[in-house]
Order: C-alpha cells, then structure tokens, then sequence
C-alpha cells in the first residue's frame, strides 16, 4: 500500500511512524525532505525549499510525497511568470487553486487548448533521403559513391513541411507527462488526451533532451502554452547535489531557483530604463591562478563595467544576515572590485544601514521582499529596490523613459 504525505514547504510534521522501508525511500531524497528520529520510535518530517507531488519508492517503501508551497498557487504562478489571465478568465475552478500540480496542469491543458485551437503549427524540417522519385535535389556524391551512379533509388535532399517540429514536440512531450502527474482532475486528463491526438506524426520530447526553438511571429500563439511544457518537462527531473539530474515519477519546482528567476526578470525590466544591464549566473575566477569559479546570481552592469553584485536569498531574514551570506558577497565585491553588494531575502524587516566593511570601501546592503504580499504592494516594494540599485555607488542616475510612438 501507498504511504501518502502531505508536507508543507520548510516545515516540519508532527512525528509519525513509518516503516524501514519508507525511512530508506525518504532517505533518496534529501533534496525534498528531512527525516529525524523522534521518542516511540517515530518519524519528524520537514519539507525543504521545493514543492510539488512525486511518487517515490516501490512495494512496502511505496510513498506518494506531496510538498505544498507557502505561497498560495496563485502567487506562485505571479512568480513563474505572467499567468494573472488564468485566474482572471476562471480557467480552473476554486477546487484545484490551493493545489499545486493539478492547477499546473489544469492551466497548462487550457493554454495547450488555446495554442492549438487555431490549427497545429507546422514547419519545414530538412531531410536527407533515398527515394524512387526525385524530390528536392539530388545529392550528387551520394549518389554516386552509395549507388554507383545506378537508377535503383536517388539520393535526395529536401524540405519537408511537417508537424514534426520542436513546438509540437515540446507540447506533445508535457501533454504526454501531465496526464501521469498525481492528483491530477479526469477533466484535464480527458483534455489533454484529445490535445495529444491533435499532433498526429509528432515525436514527443522528453525531460532533459527538450529540443531548440525560439519566439517568432509564425509560433507566437504557441508560446504561453510552450513556456509551461518546458517548466513541466522541467519538473520532472531533480538535480541532486554534486550530481546528475535523475528523473522522478512526478513533479517538483525549486523554489529557491523561481525566487532568484524572479527577481532577475523584475531587475532587469525595471533598470532597463536607467541604462543598466542584468546579466544572471555569469561565471568569473574568484584567485588569480583561476581555479575557484564564482556564479553571483545577478551583476547589473552599467557602461560596460559591472557596478553592484545582487544576491537572492530565498528565506525569511530573522535579525541579521548569517555570517556565511554576508562572507559570499564580501567574497563576489572582492574578486570583481566592486563597492556595493545586496543580498535580497524573500521575506523578513533588515536594517536600513548598510553593513561597511572593514579596511575596504566595500558596502553590503540587506533588502526584504515579502513574498506573500499582494501584486500591488509587491510591485511597489520591487520598485523601491530597483530605485535604490539605480542610485548605485556613483549616486542617481536619470531614468529615461522610451519615447512613444
């Protein structure tokens, strides 16, 4: 039988007991959960950073693992991206909005659904083939060197106009992995299944092998519905520490990834018009031998040159920052010269004053954002941030506005 647990986010359960079984299944998964023995032979469960459903172990070490987000779904989604519509237009129902991976898959079912209502996107694919026909051109050298210049069949190259394309591919793919996804309502089940017999001749992708593809005016109904298959397909691997990603039977977000995404999407918008430039994750060598790699989560560049160094902090800031965080920017300012570093926690009151470190001119300064705010108050707490980042260490700087056409 399925043990089935119900976790929140960064909370721990009352103990409970489990089976040595079920211990070693939780025990694969360090990234999700942590297990602590309790008095009574008991079991306290705490779920970490990520959240989601995913089906883990087999026969007595059976366990359906359900992480439920802090946030509510709804502001999650305001995290992922834009997808306020789904909620405004009521296309899922009040039922699923408190629970993660069926609201997912509803949202992504109906905006696959409006992707395709408009016909199935298709393309033209190069290929190399051996035909009795000509078709294309006629591949001259393989002809000869293949078929020793005999009319048997011609070797031809052409384009063929196919549904066979990386856009359906990726849809198909997360049409074919929603459907298995836990929880997960019959009625989205049974959309999803008339959508993926849609995409007749279309070969599915799978997690970690997603093909390439980019915005265009041709696939543009495509892409609110293709940015959710690829956080689906996304989902459905874990990434364990020092190691590979391995697939799971499920669907997982980490939410320290989706708060640094964020603010990397609000920073780069809101300082566009200051004339600064956000680059996310760019390596650089922390000793001059190079052998140390350092990844600041985000570097907002101004002229060419990097001028402050943003560090996203998905947790709750209780008093002052832990001496390890304020080391690792110290440690960032350092290798790339820079005066002024931030540290940005998703929740918590820092204090106003910068931290000034000694014998350096280096300045550390400590925001909150409180996640769990509404979409107004939100905006005007990532404005003030993005209006401190802006005055930077060579004071103000003008913001100049797009002119209108």
């Amino acid at each position: 039988m399925t043990l089935h647990l119900h976790l929140a986010e960064a909370t721990a359960s009352l103990p409970q007991p489990l089976t040595p079984a079920q211990v070693a299944t939780l025990a694969t998964v360090p990234e999700l959960v942590t297990i602590t023995p309790t008095a009574g032979g008991r079991w306290r469960l705490a779920g970490r950073q990520r959240v989601g459903t995913v089906r883990l172990g087999h026969k007595d070490g059976a366990i359906e693992l359900s992480i439920q987000p802090k946030l509510p779904v709804r502001r999650l989604f305001g995290l992922l991206g834009d997808y306020d519509d789904v909620w405004q237009h009521r296309q899922i129902t009040a039922s699923t909005d408190d629970l993660l991976v069926p609201a997912l898959a509803t949202v992504f079912a109906r905006a696959a659904e409006r992707a395709l209502r408009g016909g199935v996107l298709h393309g033209y694919v190069y290929r190399e083939d051996a035909l009795a026909v000509i078709r294309g051109r006629i591949r001259t050298s393989a002809q000869l060197s293949r078929r020793m210049g005999l009319p048997t069949v011609i070797e031809v190259a052409y384009d063929d106009y196919l549904a066979d394309i990386p856009e359906n591919q990726i849809l198909l793919g997360a049409i074919e992995l929603a459907q298995t996804l836990p929880g997960v309502a019959d009625t989205t089940i049974a959309l999803l299944r008339h959508l993926a017999g849609r995409l007749v001749g279309v070969v599915s992708a799978r997690p970690g092998a997603l093909p390439t593809w980019r915005p265009t005016r041709l696939n543009e109904r495509y892409v609110p519905a293709l940015r959710l298959a690829e956080l689906i397909l996304a989902g459905a691997s874990l990434q364990q520490e020092g190691a590979q990603a391995i697939q799971i039977d499920g669907f997982i977000l980490n939410m320290a990834q989706i708060f640094e995404r964020f603010l990397t999407r609000q920073l780069t918008t809101g300082l566009l018009p200051y004339g600064l430039r956000c680059v996310a994750q760019q390596g650089h060598r922390l000793d001059q031998q190079r052998r140390v790699l350092i990844q600041p989560d985000i570097l907002i560049y101004r002229d060419g040159r990097p001028t402050a160094v943003v560090d996203a902090k998905y947790r709750t800031l209780d008093g002052a920052p832990p001496t390890g965080h304020l080391f690792q920017l110290i440690s960032y300012c350092t290798a790339l010269g820079l005066a002024e570093g931030h540290l940005v926690y998703a929740s918590g009151t820092p204090s106003a004053e910068p931290y000034r470190i000694k014998k350096s001119d280096i300045r550390v300064y400590v925001h909150g954002l409180d996640l769990s705010q509404g979409p107004t108050d939100l905006a005007i707490a990532v404005a003030a941030l993005v209006d401190r980042l802006a005055a930077g260490p060579e004071g103000p700087r003008q913001r100049v506005d797009p002119i209108p056409l």
